[in-house]
């Protein structure tokens, strides 16, 4: 069963892959191109449909963001999540450490991996003798990787700060294929007053280029030959930009610490038509919406709303979904655990649990 899913990983992985890179020497922008890093972080984000531009503060602010960096409080925030994909085959690991320079200025690092291990490389299960040798079965790995290194700081306006992004990708399919790329995020946060924000996030704001370079041996060619399949060749993939437009609202529900905050992105993606709510032939828009109830740092409550897609049924009668996630966080003196039932992946019936964890670091005292 696990090598079946493996297979099927593979095939997934592969046809992303070999689809996202030219077959001549030119730039190319597929539509899902760097897709993994819409996965997003932090179980808190999860449980409120992925609505956490304008209202994110603490160290996962790198990702949704950076912007978010400078309301980051001790000298030092980690956060940490882990979640998987397939029944376990495919794994999506984040780390996240974000450093407060000064009052106003703001530094993190962020890193996140999705891959699948330990696939069969079947391409030489046949010998020149035309026999299925089962020992000339190996192994390998195809993983997406992403680090982030982040700035932000409080700008001269009240309530306004500023942060960007540096993205270096780095994707993998064994021996066969890998890719570099490069990238620019950026974005700002507005807090009007105590009770609304105002933010605009843009990701791949320059577009960000991979560059890719296969590594296939004669007999691997040969298989792709006879099996129909073109041999890919060297060229660069194009991440086109994606703008987020984010407002929350915060409310406090008298004064024993009780409040409500709900928040509202609308992503628009520019590489044409994608099946979201509002669809034109140059810009896709996706919204997002999310709610939480809590008291203090203590304990929050949370539901959002997201993927509002058209579905088409058995009868090719048209009608809308949406993927509706719940979640729950506590935190006490410094520590936050965050849970999400959410579906990561799209599919049906594939709801998941997601749990992330965060902790402040006091200034060591020897640096005191």
């Amino acid at each position: 069963m696990k090598n079946t899913l493996k297979l099927t990983a593979l095939t997934v992985l592969f046809s992303s892959f070999f689809m996202n890179a030219s077959a001549q020497e030119s730039t190319v922008a597929p539509k899902y191109s760097n897709e993994f890093l819409q996965i997003g972080v932090g179980a808190r984000a999860y449980a409120m449909g992925n609505a956490n531009v304008a209202n994110v503060n603490d160290v996962t602010a790198a990702y949704w963001n950076p912007a978010g960096l400078t309301q980051v409080d001790d000298w030092a925030e980690v956060a940490l999540m882990h979640s998987e994909y397939f029944a376990g085959i495919a794994k999506y690991d984040y780390l996240g450490i974000a450093h407060s320079l000064d009052k106003k200025s703001t530094v993190a690092f962020s890193a996140i991996r999705f891959g699948v291990d330990d696939i069969p490389n079947t391409t030489q299960l046949i010998d020149n003798e035309g026999r299925i040798d089962y020992d000339r079965i190996t192994t390998f790995t195809a993983a997406d990787m992403a680090f982030l290194f982040s700035y932000a700081r409080e700008l001269n306006v009240k309530g306004l700060s500023f942060g960007g992004n540096f993205k270096v990708v780095h994707r993998k399919a064994g021996d066969f294929a890998k890719s570099w790329g490069f990238g620019l995020d950026a974005g700002v946060q507005y807090q009007m007053n105590k009770h609304w924000n105002f933010a605009l996030m843009g990701r791949d704001i320059t577009s960000t280029f991979n560059a890719w370079m296969f590594n296939l041996d004669d007999a691997t060619k040969e298989v792709f030959i006879e099996t129909g399949n073109e041999i890919p060749e060297n060229g660069l993939e194009l991440t086109l930009p994606r703008l987020i437009f984010a407002a929350s609202y915060r409310h406090d529900l008298g004064k024993n610490g009780m409040f409500i905050n709900a928040e509202a992105n609308l992503d628009l993606t520019t590489d044409k038509r994608r099946n979201v709510l509002l669809q034109t032939d140059l810009l896709s828009g996706d919204p997002h919406l999310g709610i939480e109830v809590g008291y203090k740092e203590y304990v929050a409550l949370r539901a959002g709303l997201n993927k509002v897609q058209q579905v088409k049924d058995f009868d090719d009668n048209m009608s809308y979904t949406f993927q509706p996630n719940v979640g729950i966080g506590v935190g006490f003196k410094g520590v936050t655990l965050d849970y999400a039932f959410t579906n990561l992946g799209g599919a049906v019936n594939a709801y998941t649990h997601i749990i992330s964890l965060k902790f402040g670091l006091d200034k060591p005292k020897n640096m005191r």
